[in-house]
């Protein structure tokens, strides 16, 4: 299983929000780049960066730092937050990202996703955020009626390879993850489960290794100290939780 830690941007620092809410929110440093070689130089390999303006705004606001981001050697870059244009997907993976992360447009705009899925395969992943068990877009600020485990074998039916599961609820709450979500999710075959939101010991980590999950991405439980990057890589890979 992989490790993502995570870097949300917004206004090019790196932060944390608390179930999805703007107005709480911490600040945790003025260079992602710098939070990103921390991670490379901590033994990750992948990372995990959201666009938290791109996401209100429609469109991605956060270029340079991402760019910064992507120059780190060694790491696997996925990102979302306001991808829901051609445009915005061409210039995301121009600056550097391996795999790019639908999430509003994917729900309401399928021929989008369609032609997406089409020209770049498995670079297109899927954000699939969940608010008491129903899709939520719009940089979370909109929860809509439909139901995310339904969304997400929906997705799977149409050829999508890798969903990033988030329960908002949980989402910077330190209070464990929504593991019976990831258990129903990883019976859809041929879906590729990343999950997110309350991630927060090597225990929960070799639960959801043993459960299938393709990869886990953790966020404020590194920021607080509650985990490190090495105890997370050696969970996720079988060693002792």
């Amino acid at each position: 299983m992989k490790i993502f830690p995570a870097i949300d941007l917004r206004g090019g620092r790196v932060v944390r929000l608390t179930r999805g809410d703007f107005d709480r929110m911490n600040v945790y440093g003025e260079d992602p780049a710098a939070a990103a070689r921390a991670f490379r130089a901590a033994g990750a390999d992948c990372l995990h960066v959201v666009d938290l303006d791109g996401a209100r705004a429609g469109t991605p606001q956060n270029g340079d730092a991402l760019r910064a981001i992507a120059a780190v050697e060694g790491l696997f870059v996925q990102v979302g937050g306001g991808l829901r244009s051609p445009q915005a997907v061409e210039e995301t993976l121009a600056l550097g990202a391996r795999r790019v992360i639908l999430g509003t447009a994917a729900l309401s705009d399928a021929p989008f996703l369609d032609a997406m899925l089409k020209q770049y395969g498995e670079r297109i992943a899927v954000g699939v955020d969940a608010r008491d068990g129903r899709v939520a877009v719009d940089g979370w600020t909109r929860t809509t009626g439909e139901d995310a485990f339904s969304f997400c074998r929906s997705l799977q039916e149409r050829g999508v390879s890798t969903v990033v599961y988030t329960d908002i609820s949980r989402d910077g709450m330190l209070a464990g993850a929504n593991l019976e979500a990831y258990r129903r999710l990883c019976a859809l075959d041929g879906l590729r489960i990343i999950a997110s939101g309350g991630i927060h010991s090597a225990g929960e980590i070799a639960r959801l290794r043993d459960m299938g999950v393709d990869g886990a991405i953790v966020g404020k439980a590194l920021y607080e100290g509650k985990l490190t990057v090495q105890v997370a890589l050696e969970a996720a890979k079988g060693g002792r939780a």
